[in-house]
């Protein structure tokens, strides 16, 4: 009694601090209830667009090239920090990678706004070092990697045939689908990819990444050969598919070929896709490329005959930067706005089919197709433009489509946990930076937003960003091959 009389607050002081907790509790509450009912609106909505679209009976059929590799996943802070790569204070772009040094500056260029890259290095007896050490990393992943594959897996997953071109060993290949017929040789040790992946927030030294990304180095023998094109071609009569895709050309970037041994490749390649059936679609997967000669050659060799690309936000601008003549663009902001992305992909769109149009006016034989849908994957939103009356189909479920996709491929998960998301899309969005253009607003119960424009459809979903990142490396191979599934 005397205790409680010296200090009669005391005995009121559990009811006090139970009152405090409700009352922030109150204040909080109903703000989080409403970001949360917010996202459960948005994934229900685009679940439901997407599944707008049956699957029927017939299997398609897609023909996907080239090569492959294996993955080894590491935390990329972890792994630098482990085999001693201090943080430089000098963050420096470099084409290709000789040393531990320029490792620590390249990835410090592209780990601080966390972009993605990839770089070859030349350095082979540094390469296999800094594999054995990330074997030995706790927490390392293994993976099947490569452009070619993972698209083939998840169209594999997503109800598809696929014939796969690569030149894999007996134990990559035990490891793919039923479903994905393999068209290559067998070599007896794969090609090795070592990807740091990061996490947003991360700190590397004086650095921190504005987002999760990932850094890869590679020192390929196998894939920038195309060396699985021949088999591939004699398989692809037969298989008579659908659709076909052309990616891993980045392996060629910078790879140290003999005079002329490159162009002789792309020239093997546009053969192929020349004289395909002019009713099979042509879809082309970018990468990340810095060297401006390997672009050219694309632009030449292979783009032309692709009626449909697919990039993502870093690839986009350095794309139209070499369309308009200017140098490649080594990086980009890796969180653009809307309008910003849709007028790039408008001037891609309106450029490539400048030039079919002015090649067919030649009066020479018509070189290639024209380009009928583009689709450029973001962060924060997908973006796509398909023409009219073109062979693709079902754009809005398509990109709904491509949207949980990336949630499910970065979180891990095939179900999606809205407690595992967030939405970084702006609440609306500007079409152009054109003076007086429209704002369209996200409305959560109809998330695509599909409109039209001159010849063609664009349609723009956002992406329910998984906050709890599992892997980010493949991602944008998992988000266009789920993309075109919905479409062929």
């Amino acid at each position: 009694m005397e205790g409680a009389g010296r200090f009669p607050w005391m005995k009121y002081g559990s009811a006090v601090s139970l009152f405090v907790v409700l009352l922030a509790f109150w204040f909080r509450a109903p703000q989080n209830a409403v970001l949360d009912d917010r996202l459960d609106t948005v994934l229900s909505s685009l679940l439901r667009a997407e599944r707008k679209v049956g699957r029927n009976n017939a299997r398609p059929r897609v023909a996907i090239g080239f090569g492959g590799c294996v993955d080894l996943i590491v935390d990329g802070v972890s792994f630098l920090n482990k085999i001693g790569i201090s943080h430089t204070d000098q963050p420096l772009h470099h084409d290709y990678l000789e040393s531990s040094e320029q490792l620590a500056q390249s990835f410090a260029y592209f780990f601080a706004p966390g972009a993605a890259a990839e770089r070859f290095m030349l350095n082979e007896t540094l390469f296999s070092e800094l594999v054995e050490e990330a074997r030995d990393l706790p927490g390392n992943r293994w993976s099947v990697g490569g452009n070619a594959p993972v698209m083939a897996g998840r169209m594999a997953t997503e109800g598809c045939d696929v014939l796969l071109g690569g030149s894999f060993s007996t134990d990559f290949t035990d490891v793919l689908s039923q479903h994905i017929t393999v068209a290559g040789k067998v070599i007896e040790e794969p090609d090795i990819h070592l990807i740091l992946e990061y996490s947003s927030g991360a700190s590397w030294g004086r650095y921190t990444s504005r987002r999760a990304n990932r850094y890869i180095i590679h020192s390929d023998d196998h894939n920038p050969y195309l060396d699985s094109m021949e088999d591939f071609s004699k398989k692809l009569k037969g298989f008579r598919p659908d659709l076909l895709v052309v990616g891993g050309l980045q392996m060629m970037d910078n790879f140290p070929f003999q005079s002329g041994e490159r162009e002789a490749v792309l020239s093997r390649l546009e053969n192929l896709l020349s004289s395909s059936s002019p009713q099979i679609g042509i879809h082309f997967e970018m990468a990340s490329f810095v060297d401006e000669s390997i672009v050219e050659d694309l632009l030449h060799y292979v783009i032309p005959h692709a009626d449909s690309l697919g990039m993502n936000e870093q690839e986009l601008p350095n794309l139209l930067s070499l369309l308009k003549g200017s140098n490649i663009t080594v990086l980009s902001d890796p969180n653009p706005r809307v309008a910003t992305v849709l007028d790039q992909m408008r001037e891609v769109y309106r450029i490539l089919n400048q030039r079919h149009k002015d090649g067919e006016s030649d009066g020479a034989k018509s070189k290639g197709k024209p380009l009928t849908r583009l689709h450029v994957h973001t962060l924060a939103f997908q973006a796509m433009i398909v023409t009219h009356s073109s062979q693709w189909k079902n754009t809005m479920s398509a990109i709904a489509k491509a949207s949980l996709t990336a949630n499910r491929h970065v979180c891990g998960s095939n179900d999606i946990d809205p407690s595992k998301a967030r939405l970084i899309m702006d609440d609306s969005f500007s079409v152009s930076h054109r003076e007086g253009s429209q704002r369209i607003p996200l409305q959560e119960t109809r998330p695509v937003s599909c409109w039209d424009e001159d010849d063609y459809q664009i349609c723009v979903a956002p992406v329910l960003v998984c906050t709890e990142v599992y892997q980010t490396a493949g991602g944008g191979d998992n988000i266009s091959a789920a993309g075109l599934v919905l479409q062929i």
